[in-house]
């Protein structure tokens, strides 16, 4: 099983859209695939699931114990303020540490509204999950300007969508 996070908690995102999208395809290789949003996040989390908290809040616990079970994981993430969201940051931080991520295996997927295509955020969180022990796939797909590129909550560039697809077999031999 491969469990896609969509690495933000804005509602309706695009990159719960981009998600989805990537589940299906790789659905359609025959892998299952678990969805992590972090919309799902509890709205008390910062307070009631950290730190000296940590393992007290039941909705956080079930999120944690799907990534603790994984393996393989693709990360969908966007670019906020040239680097990745500070909920991936504190989920990460909610994660039992150290080795949650250790020796697991990763595919970075950027989205972002500019020109990059998310590049600093991937850099950033590649930076986090080699600190941690994470195996992060060397290539790592940048969908730029992607309001343009969607169609019916769908990306339908065909040079992105191709981009996902190949990044889709490559996590499945990964």
């Amino acid at each position: 099983m491969i469990t896609l996070i969509s690495s933000t908690n804005r509602p309706n995102s695009v990159s719960l859209m981009v998600t989805q999208q990537y589940a299906h395809m790789l659905e359609q290789r025959g892998e299952s695939t678990q969805i992590i949003s972090l919309e799902a996040m509890p709205d008390d989390f910062l307070g009631t699931a950290l730190y000296h908290n940590s393992g007290k809040n039941e909705h956080f616990n079930l999120l944690r114990s799907q990534v603790e079970e994984a393996q393989k994981f693709a990360f969908i993430i966007p670019e906020y303020n040239g680097s990745f969201p500070g909920v991936l940051k504190l989920f990460i931080d909610g994660l039992k540490f150290p080795g949650t991520l250790r020796n697991k295996k990763a595919g970075l997927i950027g989205v972002s509204s500019g020109i990059q295509g998310g590049a600093l955020a991937l850099s950033h969180i590649n930076d986090v999950f080699n600190y941690l022990g994470m195996h992060v796939m060397a290539n790592r797909v940048k969908l730029y300007k992607i309001e343009d590129k969607l169609q019916d909550g769908k990306v339908a560039d065909p040079q992105f969508v191709q981009l996902l697809e190949r990044h889709a077999d490559q996590l499945i031999q990964f």
